[in-house]
């Protein structure tokens, strides 16, 4: 566990993506938290819901700890993020830097080819799309030759939605996946 000094350190840290050619999905987060960035691993805070939410959903055998990030690789997913630098709250990301990770995005999703993207939260991709009318699911635009699907951002701060709801939505792509 990482500490106050440590967290206060880990802003403006990045994570490498856990990312390879041809993945079924490639998961995308918003930026990296402060934890995550002092710890090295994305998802890493205890409280964030992404592991528990990717395993009750199917896509893992069994909830992998973050320091196992990339053995979704040999499962077919991968981790990256629209915003590579770590924030204590991606509230405090501005729209210009929202818009400037979809087009990095875009040149990562042409060089690797994943055939889906999934958005880990809605009014992210509202803004770095610039569809501010967007809805959970399954979108009509592409990501170069990708399809888009925007879930629920899996942060601790978006407790209001509730974790069931959460692992539906997740199944919801899991299906589509298989």
């Amino acid at each position: 566990m990482p500490t106050p000094n440590e967290l206060l350190a880990a802003e403006g840290k990045t994570l490498d993506d856990v990312i390879a050619p041809g993945l079924r999905v490639l998961f995308c987060g918003i930026n990296p938290g402060l934890y995550s960035a002092a710890v090295g691993h994305h998802f890493a805070r205890p409280g964030n819901r992404f592991w528990p939410t990717l395993y009750a959903a199917g896509f893992t055998g069994r909830q992998l700890p973050p320091a196992e990030e990339r053995e979704l690789l040999n499962l077919g997913y991968g981790l990256s993020n629209l915003v590579q630098r770590a924030t204590a709250s991606a509230k405090t990301l501005s729209a210009h830097e929202l818009v400037e990770g979809a087009r990095r995005l875009e040149l990562k999703v042409q060089r690797y080819r994943p055939g889906i993207v999934a958005i880990l939260g809605i009014g992210a991709y509202r803004s770095a799309f610039r569809r501010p009318e967007a809805v959970l699911g399954r979108q009509r635009e592409r990501v170069a030759d990708a399809i888009i699907w925007v879930l629920p951002n899996p942060s601790g701060l978006n407790a209001h939605y509730p974790m069931p709801s959460m692992v539906q939505s997740y199944q919801e792509l899991r299906a589509t996946v298989q």
